[in-house]
């Protein structure tokens, strides 16, 4: 007897079905074909011990086991849960039931029981636009799809729960995921925490708790305000990584398309979402392989600059980081994905995300202090400046330099009456500066100011004769390019915004292009 159960495979954020075929027919042995993996082909022995396991029999004859399309390759454990249905089914201890009208995934334990699986969101998300009437998946899966409307969602602990589905609808309302308890749910955590940040991060600084640096404070809220990449320079202690990290506590938190195209990067790469709305903030040590960067691996999988998508990635010590791997960003920071090339075939992931560098000066980190503290030769601290290619800082819209905080202002700080700005007013700044920019860009398929082209920036940065005028003598007095022209004119409009202007000004021009030269660096 034939069975035919479906289930699916991730390419990229998007899943393609997958059909696991089960033939019983007299002879013996057990045949995998469908180009599988070691994974999949390891499966013959988890699902046969997880059936005995449940009680259910090794029919004694030949079992040919097909995952169709024939000419694509399968990989990971997720097929363990429909091969077991398929030999159950086919040896007629199942009924087959309409079990044709689910997406049917899980790898089983060899007590019988199932553990969730990568890709639960695009594999929901395929079954709604395929026309299936729903999924059935572990737990933890199912939980993570909720997001998917339009399907049943239904859920099981172990073998013999997905049996009792198939057997009788009635199981159906017992085993429905969106009526599970709120905390079964991945990553659904409070969308304020206070003292804790995501991935890694202990805690999520204050801005208020941030000593001086108020010029660099107001260019990261322009950054964040328009999603504009910047590079904070500034010698150690300076309070660059600090302040790159306080940039978590004001992001404005995602909408709900955002929200499942960022859930399904992070159910593809197997780990938890970041919690309710709140945007990815990946920082990854400056000893990550490319591969963790950009993505790929045997299987290409995502990598930082996707996990960072609709959020921010954050380069601390950039200037240690390989040259070919910063080279690297150039394409997602200016297409917004990545694409990995594989045989036969190329996965494209999203990958439009926030970049923020830091770096010091110099090798020794202290360049323009004064004094004699740099012992840098100027031969060693260009060499370490072009580190970071012209081609990279040309795609970056604001350049910062950190300048030591002086002791007057560090105990003032320190001992101060409580009115600097906490990261709660700069985030209310944010949001209304947003908003703006989401009325703007309505229809366009533009998020920020940051993302736009030379033509929308034109459109949408309305300058007069004068402001005109003072941008042909910006040009010719910065040497900028085309690109670097543009993103004045981003970072201008991203400040009227913040001001609550409806045209740009001189003003806002001269401050855009005070943010391209980090301080007297040659950079």
């Amino acid at each position: 007897m034939l069975t035919k159960i479906n289930c699916a495979k991730c390419i990229g954020i998007e899943a393609g079905i997958v059909t696991v075929e089960v033939d019983i027919s007299p002879g013996i042995g057990i045949h995998l074909i469908g180009m599988p993996d070691t994974a999949i082909k390891e499966s013959v022995m988890r699902v046969t011990t997880a059936l005995k396991a449940s009680g259910f029999r090794i029919p004694g004859h030949r079992i040919v086991i097909n995952l169709a399309p024939g000419d694509v390759r399968k990989s990971g454990t997720g097929y363990d849960l429909a091969i077991a249905l398929g030999i159950a089914i086919s040896s007629g201890q199942i009924p087959a039931g309409n079990i044709g009208d689910y997406i049917i995934m899980g790898e089983l334990g060899l007590d019988g029981s199932l553990r969730s699986i990568a890709g639960a969101l695009p594999i929901a998300q395929a079954a709604a636009d395929n026309g299936f009437t729903g999924v059935i998946m572990p737990r933890m899966s199912a939980c993570e799809a909720v997001e998917i409307e339009g399907i049943e969602l239904l859920y099981a602990d172990k073998f013999t729960d997905v049996a009792n589905i198939i057997s009788d609808p009635a199981y159906r309302n017992v085993f429905d995921a969106r009526k599970l308890d709120r905390g079964s749910f991945p990553g659904d955590m409070p969308e304020i925490f206070p003292g804790h940040g995501c991935f890694g991060e202990p805690e999520i600084p204050d801005f208020s708790d941030i000593s001086g640096q108020e010029s660099a404070k107001r260019a990261v809220e322009t950054a964040v305000s328009g999603g504009h990449n910047i590079l904070l320079i500034g010698t150690p202690g300076s309070g660059k990584s600090t302040l790159a990290k306080a940039v978590a506590g004001i992001l404005p938190p995602m909408g709900e398309e955002e929200r499942i195209e960022t859930g399904k990067l992070y159910s593809v790469a197997g780990i938890p979402p970041p919690p309710g709305s709140r945007r990815p903030f990946r920082a990854p040590y400056r000893s990550i392989t490319t591969a963790a960067l950009i993505g790929g691996g045997i299987n290409a999988m995502p990598g930082e600059i996707s996990l960072a998508h609709n959020g921010v990635l954050f380069l601390d010590e950039a200037t240690e980081i390989a040259a070919h791997q910063l080279n690297a960003l150039k394409e997602p920071l200016e297409n917004g994905e990545i694409t990995i090339s594989r045989l036969k075939q190329k996965i494209r992931y999203p990958a439009s995300f926030m970049l923020i560098l830091a770096a010091n000066p110099c090798p020794c980190g202290y360049f323009g202090e004064g004094g004699d503290r740099c012992k840098c030769n100027p031969a060693a601290i260009e060499r370490h400046l072009t580190k970071l290619s012209g081609a990279l800082l040309d795609r970056i819209d604001i350049r910062i330099y950190m300048p030591p905080v002086q002791g007057r202002t560090l105990t003032s700080s320190l001992h101060g009456d409580g009115t600097a700005e906490t990261s709660a007013m700069i985030a209310e700044r944010v949001l209304k500066a947003r908003l703006i920019q989401k009325k703007r860009f309505s229809g366009t398929g533009i998020i920020s100011n940051g993302r736009m082209n030379k033509e929308e920036a034109e459109r949408y940065c309305l300058l007069g004769h004068d402001e005109i005028a003072f941008c042909e003598r910006l040009v010719d007095s910065l040497g900028l390019s085309a690109r670097g022209y543009v993103r004045i004119l981003r970072t201008a409009r991203t400040i009227a915004d913040i001001g609550g202007c409806e045209r740009v000004s001189k003003g806002h021009l001269a401050q855009a292009a005070s943010y391209r030269k980090a301080g007297n660096l040659d950079i």
